[in-house]
């Protein structure tokens, strides 16, 4: 593993899917928000370590849609951690010059939790070293159908024709918009599937999977999977002639 960070190319858009909290809990006889807990000091360091890094733009997936379907219990106890975690970093996101945004269905989370949320964004929206964006209430089907609805309701209304449609005009109505897609997507806990996470904006990042599960992630491995994928060649269609032809003209 590379320990001079100096030496890596860091990406401009890490994202993350937080996995292994609750298998983390119960291999230690705990309930899972045991897990969930731990896991919320693994995203301070994670946060602070990107920022130190240079990562611009930090994604993580801290509850999809189909989150909701977990036990009334653990989606309760999950809303209160996200609460509590709004709460106590909001100087810390300050004082890094962290920007909040959210992706997702906020208007699905509970008043409370919305308003310390909808809060933490206002405060933090001047910040541009980087954005932290959570996905909350989040899925990657259910964002590109709200794209769908959103095109077709411009084009019967008149705003819009089909054929003015394409990928740019697309994109700018997802969720991320403004921001650039993931370089790079870790998945910790030992799973290897994209769970719904962000569908469109992941088409060309490099995929990084780790055992390691998420309350134990850490520096080292932030900085492991950096190494990573600073080992890949990403040619974007292009042959690895015309990848390296390219680099040998850069400035």
């Amino acid at each position: 593993m590379c320990t001079d960070t100096a030496k890596l190319s860091i990406p401009r858009h890490i994202a993350i899917i937080m996995d292994g909290n609750g298998r983390w809990a119960e291999e230690r006889g705990k309930h899972r928000l045991f897990g969930h807990k731990a896991g919320v000091d693994a995203v301070r360091e994670v946060v602070e370590t990107s920022r130190s890094l240079g990562v611009q733009h930090l994604t993580l997936y801290a509850f999809s849609t189909e989150n909701w379907r977990r036990p009334e219990g653990e989606v309760s106890g999950l809303m209160t951690l996200l609460q509590s975690y709004l709460r106590s970093e909001l100087k810390t996101m300050l004082s890094n010059d962290i920007r909040l945004c959210c992706l997702g269905e906020a208007q699905q989370l509970p008043a409370e939790v919305r308003e310390v949320l909808e809060k933490t964004m206002a405060e933090t929206m001047h910040c541009g070293a980087m954005v932290l964006n959570l996905a909350l209430s989040y899925g990657g089907r259910s964002e590109l159908v709200r794209v769908a609805r959103s095109l077709a309701r411009d084009c019967e209304e008149g705003r819009l024709h089909w054929k003015s449609i394409d990928e740019e005009l697309f994109a700018g109505r997802l969720y991320s918009v403004g921001q650039p897609d993931p370089d790079l997507l870790i998945r910790t806990g030992g799973e290897r599937r994209l769970s719904n996470f962000l569908l469109w904006q992941l088409s060309y990042a490099e995929l990084y999977f780790t055992e390691t599960k998420w309350p134990d992630f850490r520096r080292p491995h932030l900085i492991e999977a950096i190494t990573a994928y600073n080992q890949r060649q990403r040619r974007f269609g292009r042959t690895g002639g015309q990848v390296l032809s390219l680099a040998v003209e850069q400035p």
